[in-house]
């Protein structure tokens, strides 16, 4: 791979910091981890990626998604460096 190629490959991908809560962060054994993607990816499926990688019970349907402390459309971009939590339900009472 020549130097041109790997800064291509490192500047198609972004790295995200995902925050986990409550039954999530019991299910992937962590309350926060960076990961890797394509820039192209979205928040769908960086969830997807994350379900895949932690066998999450819940499905997207189910949650609200943040990004850098702000609820967000599934369909909002995210870019490099971005904070993402992904929020399930909560019972009030």
């Amino acid at each position: 791979m020549s130097i041109t190629e790997a800064d291509t490959t490192i500047k198609s991908t972004m790295n995200i910091n995902v925050l986990y809560f409550a039954s999530l962060a019991d299910e992937a054994k962590c309350q926060q981890e960076t990961v890797i993607v394509q820039q192209s990816t979205s928040l769908t499926d960086l969830y997807e990626q994350l379900c895949q990688k932690h066998r999450f019970s819940r499905p997207q349907s189910e949650l609200r998604v943040a990004v850098n402390d702000y609820f967000v459309k599934w369909t909002d971009p995210i870019v490099d460096g971005d904070s993402v939590v992904f929020i399930t339900p909560v019972a009030g009472g």
